[in-house]
């Protein structure tokens, strides 16, 4: 068991109707309180994690500076918060100073002109 995996007490309080409902639950399926609270928990951050609104929602925030990086890499796990980094840093950077090619034909074959001005026909 890693430091992160070890046990934490917490303190909350509940309404005692949920309180009821949970111990109820817990005795049908012979399980301790507590670990269906993780599980719930557990099930609701993973859930929670992977909704698209929740992602922007961090994303949106990460850019704003409201957010540092090892933050998000806890709500969105490693892999998508290293996508948020490079693209913050590729936003945050100079745009390429680079020449448009020469002598290059961009389409391989035969273009299509299209009319730009206002009348049609």
């Amino acid at each position: 068991m890693s430091a992160s995996d070890e046990p934490r007490r917490v303190h909350f309080q509940s309404p005692d109707y949920l309180v009821e409902r949970l111990d109820a639950i817990a005795d049908l399926f012979d399980k301790d309180r507590t670990d269906l609270l993780v599980e719930a928990i557990r099930e609701y951050i993973e859930e929670t994690a992977n909704s698209d609104t929740f992602q922007e929602l961090v994303a949106a925030k990460y850019y704003d500076g409201q957010l540092e990086f090892e933050t998000v890499k806890q709500l969105v796990g490693a892999e998508t918060a290293q996508r948020l980094r490079l693209l913050k840093a590729d936003l945050e950077g100079e745009p390429l100073d680079l020449a448009a090619p020469e002598n290059v034909d961009i389409y391989g074959g035969d273009a299509t002109t299209v009319s730009t001005d206002d009348t049609e026909g």
